[in-house]
């Protein structure tokens, strides 16, 4: 039985542009905060361990979640366009979607947890496939970096600087 392919569209060079925008924001976001946070942490004038360990584990939070919402502007950005597909709710087909909701799919999908309650059609599927591997890649550089730096701050080490 042959496998019938759906024809390139325009939604779908879209999606693949805009899905490319957003995945090299992140990846030098990302980058560019650890840099910073590798020359600022050693510097805090903290007493105790916990007080620095506890700041870079909020920075790498908020960096996440602004990782998120910059992939919910994505699905918000192109869901708006024709062509690109659309999120379906399960049990619920037609439903409109606020933004909050991109963010909660965002973050469901960046974290590979995968309800299942709400999915993609179209090529809309590129972007969220796209954003389950660099949310899985964002989130594991994350703990490398806690986990050296976590390191660092019990033997005392000097990081090197990451710019």
């Amino acid at each position: 039985m042959p496998i019938d392919f759906e024809p390139l569209t325009l939604g779908h060079f879209q999606v693949v542009a805009i899905t490319t925008l957003i995945v090299g924001v992140c990846m030098l976001l990302h980058y560019e905060v650890f840099a910073w946070l590798s020359g600022k942490v050693p510097q805090m004038h903290v007493q105790r361990r916990r007080q620095r360990v506890l700041a870079l584990m909020f920075a790498l939070l908020t960096l996440h979640i602004v990782e998120i919402w910059l992939f919910a502007a994505g699905y918000w950005l192109l869901l708006s366009i024709p062509g690109t597909g659309e999120l379906v709710v399960q049990g619920a087909p037609g439903a409109h979607f606020g933004f909050l909701d991109y963010v909660y799919f965002s973050a469901v999908v960046s974290t590979t947890l995968g309800l299942g309650e709400i999915f993609p059609v179209g090529p809309i599927r590129f972007l969220v496939g796209t954003e389950a591997l660099v949310g899985f890649l964002l989130i594991t550089w994350s703990a490398s970096f806690m986990f050296i730096e976590m390191g660092r701050f019990w033997s005392g080490q000097k990081p090197p600087h990451w710019g």
